[in-house]
């Protein structure tokens, strides 16, 4: 299936200035039928990835990284698979390591709306670096306080 640009901005909910700089960039490249663009499936797929990797605050050489992790076929050697399967495992654990830097600052983000809440209503909060307590070893809490 190929996909014209402005079917594509739709599907996608993205403008055609971010497909054309991901073409420019060297992420995608559609095919041409005079001055019309037209993308493939994998087009799309990569397309897809590189949104994914833009979110996650990738740069473009990050992404095209990923991309390229992508691309295995069966005419990769053994050399190149072992380089994408650690490349790979390597992304999950910046991914997981991501995720708990997340869960924590959405954890510290909540506690604070909760202490704004109690405030709100008469009650005392809790002093600031007492969200960080549960982080840190005994003495150093100690010294805090």
């Amino acid at each position: 299936m190929l996909y014209t640009i402005r079917q594509l901005t739709k599907k996608l909910g993205v403008t055609a200035r971010t497909l054309r700089h991901y073409e420019d960039r060297k992420l995608i490249a559609p095919a041409r039928k005079g001055e019309t663009r037209l993308y493939s499936f994998h087009d799309y797929a990569r397309i897809l990835i590189a949104l994914r990797g833009r979110r996650l605050g990738y740069s473009v050489a990050e992404m095209r990284e990923v991309l390229q992790m992508y691309e295995c076929t069966e005419s990769n050697t053994e050399n190149e698979l072992l380089a994408a399967r650690s490349k790979f495992v390597q992304r999950i654990a910046d991914l997981r390591a991501k995720r708990r830097d997340i869960d924590e600052s959405l954890e510290q983000l909540s506690e604070c709306v909760n202490q704004i809440d109690c405030a709100l209503v008469g009650r005392p909060r809790k002093p600031w670096h007492q969200f960080f307590a549960h982080k840190m070893a005994p003495a150093e809490h100690e010294a805090l306080q």
